[in-house]
């Protein structure tokens, strides 16, 4: 069976590891922790960036820092992973969700404004498959309505809109490194500070709503609890693993856009004959080999797609259910019906994609796919 996703190990990963532990500091916020974080800030010019011990705790930090109360409202897409979600739910917030596009999975920026009321505090663009949402328009938007934008750019690892990282452009912006990234560490994330009156506030929040970080760097002669916060920061052997993915990133994503072109290009005569759309990448984005996915006519068809997949050992997944229709959810949203996320849960599914997979294995299976119009597959 080819697998969906298998994390790539550079082989510099147990060297790191080591060398976390020969230092006698393996808690966090260490020589390691260091590193990486100032690759973030060097390469891309984040103001501050903070690990985390996943992108999940990056965007409850986000949450924290944005003083997201009962009552306030957060518009966000509707198609994404929960912990979208779920870090401002925890904090009262009540969910605006957005459709999503008609050609491509992202949110429909033109639907964002007329969510906009006097308790709305932020926008959280999701940039899907590492392909950047229109961030001109979000920005504007939020500009005029004195908003906060937090990009969750989880996917997003060295993608651009318009040469422009992506997770520059918000006021915070949340990474993942979870194994199924790009770059991985198992379990990991990061908050990246674009806006500096957050960064000391989200150093204290980090360190458990304490200044301990001021302590360390000698700014003040004690530390002590002076906010809430929790315990976000990972240790340092964590810390470790991912900085040798980080000095492989260029050759991961070399890669893996490598593999991405081979699919669309291998795929698109078989796609317009049945119907399926592949990616689109607009002008103004690029793609980072994150994801490939294709959107089949209906639900059927995907379903009989994967299921002839698996039977030609190849493991094929679909990706989010809306989260305005989860059973979490679904009792507290009074919005109108969203067809496109709808569509996208119905329809689309992921194809194996993974700095691992061979030529041959990437040939199987798109010849396997472009069979798939002999097996009868139906149509409604």
């Amino acid at each position: 069976m080819i697998p969906f996703n298998k994390p790539h190990i550079t082989g510099k990963e147990v060297h790191h590891i080591y060398g976390a532990v020969a230092t006698g500091h393996i808690s966090g916020n260490g020589k390691y922790t260091r590193l990486c974080q100032n690759y973030f800030e060097e390469r891309w010019g984040f103001k501050k960036t903070l690990l985390t011990t996943s992108c999940t705790d990056a965007l409850e930090m986000a949450a924290l820092l944005l003083n997201i109360e009962p009552g306030d409202e957060v518009i966000l897409p509707a198609y994404t992973f929960v912990s979208t979600a779920l870090a401002f739910v925890r904090q009262g917030a009540i969910l605006r969700f957005v459709d999503s596009r008609t050609d491509r999975p992202g949110m429909d920026e033109a639907q964002i404004e007329a969510l906009i009321t006097p308790k709305t505090k932020a926008i959280v663009p999701v940039h899907y498959a590492g392909v950047a949402c229109d961030m001109d328009a979000i920005m504007a938007i939020a500009q005029r309505h004195h908003l906060f934008v937090v990009e969750d750019a989880a996917q997003a690892v060295d993608s651009y809109y318009r040469k422009k990282p992506l997770g520059t452009m918000g006021h915070l912006s949340c990474f993942s490194f979870h194994e199924t990234k790009n770059i991985q560490c198992g379990e990991g994330g990061l908050l990246a500070i674009n806006d500096e009156q957050f960064i000391k506030r989200a150093e204290i929040l980090w360190e458990k709503g304490t200044n301990r970080a001021e302590f360390f760097r000698g700014e003040v002669n004690k530390y002590g609890w002076v906010d809430t916060g929790s315990s976000f920061l990972p240790g340092e052997i964590t810390a470790a693993f991912l900085w040798a993915q980080l000095e492989e990133l260029d050759k991961i994503q070399t890669r893996r856009k490598e593999i991405w072109h081979h699919y669309f290009n291998g795929l698109q005569k078989w796609a317009v004959n049945m119907k399926v759309q592949l990616p689109l990448i607009p002008d103004n984005a690029t793609i980072n080999g994150h994801m490939f996915f294709l959107v089949c006519p209906d639900a059927t068809f995907r379903s009989s797609l994967i299921d002839y997949l698996k039977k030609n050992d190849i493991y094929s997944v679909f990706h989010y259910l809306s989260l305005h229709k989860s059973p979490y959810y679904k009792d507290k949203y009074q919005g109108p019906e969203l067809p496109q996320s709808d569509h996208y849960s119905d329809c689309l599914v992921r194809l194996p994609l993974f700095y691992d997979l061979t030529n041959e294995e990437q040939q199987y299976i798109i010849e396997t796919i472009t069979r798939f119009s002999e097996q009868g597959a139906v149509f409604s």
